[in-house]
């Protein structure tokens, strides 16, 4: 059977939730989403993300993923705690990969009330995969395939492409988005050092 490239990876989702038992299902509705041309560039092109434009001040949006056995996720878990999501395109890729073991190597510098998280649009099977291949154990590593719904409340999912835009956002333990920092390149590293100072000043805010 031919696959649209596009859509094949809902589709294993849908696959494997149906084999799984997992009681629900991929839903595109990212033709309903509001969009708009970023600062974003993915070579000499722009890029429109879809969803709403997050706000730094503002109350976070809950989101739902799932973790690498495909258990839901949200923002709610977290409650209290301080919050630094590391948002990478695709995780099995040279940046992305660079990025993803670069804030896992901080963990362990960070008090226990601080957590942090990788969000992608991979698989969660290749999500463990990558994690089990290169070590990456103290940050989880969350999948955003299933519903979209962290790429659309926050506004980072390219339109087209389905993968997130690579960007960093830090949540204070009141729930407020603290910082974000859009990574003006989709090929390019982030300011690891201002990502890293921002937290230290939420932190001991």
């Amino acid at each position: 059977m031919f696959l649209n490239f596009k859509n094949s990876s809902k589709l294993l989702v849908v696959l494997y939730l149906s084999a799984t038992g997992f009681n629900t299902f991929a839903v595109d509705t990212t033709d309903k989403l509001p969009s708009r041309v970023s600062t974003v560039k993915a070579g000499d092109q722009q890029v429109v993300l879809l969803g709403k434009e997050l706000k730094t001040g503002k109350q976070a949006p809950n989101f739902k993923v799932v973790d690498n056995n495909f258990k839901a996720v949200s923002l709610a878990d977290f409650s209290g705690k301080t919050i630094l999501l590391s948002v990478v395109p695709s995780i099995d890729t040279g940046v992305c990969s660079i990025q993803t073991k670069r804030f896992n190597e901080e963990v362990s510098k960070l008090p226990d009330n601080v957590v942090l998280l990788t969000i992608s649009t991979d698989l969660p099977f290749a999500q463990k995969r990558f994690c089990q291949q290169e070590q990456v154990e103290a940050m989880a590593v969350l999948s955003d395939a299933v519903w979209r719904d962290f790429g659309s409340n926050y506004g980072l999912l390219i339109k087209d492409m389905g993968l997130l835009t690579r960007a960093i956002i830090i949540i204070d333990n009141q729930g407020k988005v603290a910082y974000q920092q859009m990574v003006p390149e989709l090929a390019q590293e982030p300011d690891y050092a201002a990502a890293l100072q921002a937290l230290q000043g939420v932190i001991g805010s």
